[in-house]
């Protein structure tokens, strides 16, 4: 055991450092807190997660690209019944 001055710097050292590690505990249990609680309001909220968005907007996108791929089958089927019937048929807007 130390006596004298450095007694007392080894006892405020040991204080800082369990001041320091009982912070870090509190911070963590208000993270803790914190995102449950916004969890519970982004719940309440009906928001979509992230990842159900991705899925969707993946979705949207090969199904958008489908579209246009079909578009253009039709747009090259009714030309090549416009050109066996001889006369214009009828297009699309």
């Amino acid at each position: 055991m130390t006596t004298g001055p450095n007694r007392i710097l080894d006892d405020l050292a040991k204080l800082m450092t369990d001041a320091a590690g009982a912070a870090q505990g509190v911070r963590r249990e208000m993270e803790t807190a914190f995102r449950g609680q916004a969890e519970r309001v982004l719940n309440s909220m009906d928001m979509v997660q992230r990842e159900e968005f991705e899925a969707m907007r993946d979705m949207a996108v090969k199904a958008r690209a489908e579209n246009k791929k079909l578009a253009a089958r039709l747009d090259e089927l009714e030309a090549k019944v416009a050109s066996l019937t001889g006369g214009a048929a009828e297009t699309r807007d």
